[in-house]
């Protein structure tokens, strides 16, 4: 798998298929693979004509693990996919991200509007201001001796995600203390670029997708139907909205 060097920390990607770009973001505790490749997001997008660049975030998947906090902000994390974008040529391209990832791209979408040609937010609503969601509790869990350690529910649901994707726990603990910044109403406000956000119906993390919609202007929302946090990523009504969005959005 491809990688690359940005100020010292190494991100590893994937690049595949030709036409517009679009840039992918996976979320918290996930990877390039489990959040875009199994569940066929990487192939429906080729097949769509799209050229469909995934990267692994800081201290998941195949790049680097760092181990304190402050190396995973949100506003590093969104400066990785901007390096990787001119890594490879690319000087505009639509961007879509999960959870984590959809702050990532929201903080995209505030800071470089000239790079990001349409936004999709999922997994995320008012959450990203208000918070709100895993947060502490989870960085315990992941730090736990064992799963069976664990009594808080949510804790649990992501010390078992992250162990069924052999993640690199504390590296992992370091990330939910450092990213848990959030988006101030009135810098969501200033979001000028097409937006899509996406929130499945029983998603008791991301908060209301139409709330959030209401502050960003001229954003557009997609109810993945009887989804909740988990189980929404590889949706079909998410995959259809996303592709629908992207071809309705202006070049």
């Amino acid at each position: 798998m491809p990688s690359f060097d940005h100020g010292g920390v190494d991100i590893a990607y994937l690049d595949e298929g030709e036409g517009d770009p679009i840039i992918l973001i996976h979320g918290f505790a996930s990877n390039k693979n489990v959040n875009w490749v199994y569940p066929t997001w990487v192939s429906e997008l080729k097949k769509h004509g799209r050229r469909v660049i995934a990267l692994d975030n800081r201290g998941h998947g195949e790049s680097a693990k760092l181990y304190q906090p402050e190396a995973y902000s949100i506003e590093a994390m969104a400066g990785d996919a901007v390096a990787l974008m001119d890594h490879l040529g690319i000087e505009r391209a639509d961007v879509m991200g999960y959870s984590m990832g959809a702050r990532i791209t929201a903080r995209l979408a505030l800071e470089q509007p000239a790079r990001v040609r349409s936004a999709i937010i999922a997994g995320v609503g008012i959450a990203l201001i208000e918070g709100g969601g895993p947060g502490e509790n989870v960085a315990a869990a992941l730090e736990a001796a064992s799963l069976d350690d664990v009594t808080d529910p949510v804790g649990r649901t992501f010390r078992a995600f992250a162990e069924q994707t052999r993640s690199d726990r504390r590296a992992l603990a370091a990330c939910m203390r450092g990213s848990r910044g959030l988006m101030a109403a009135e810098d969501a406000a200033q979001i000028g670029v097409p937006v899509l956000i996406a929130v499945g119906t029983k998603d008791e993390v991301a908060g209301s997708a139409r709330a959030l919609g209401d502050i960003i202007p001229g954003a557009e929302v997609l109810d993945i139907p009887n989804r909740d946090h988990m189980r929404a990523v590889g949706d079909r009504v998410y995959k259809e909205g996303v592709l629908d969005f992207l071809a309705r959005r202006p070049r």
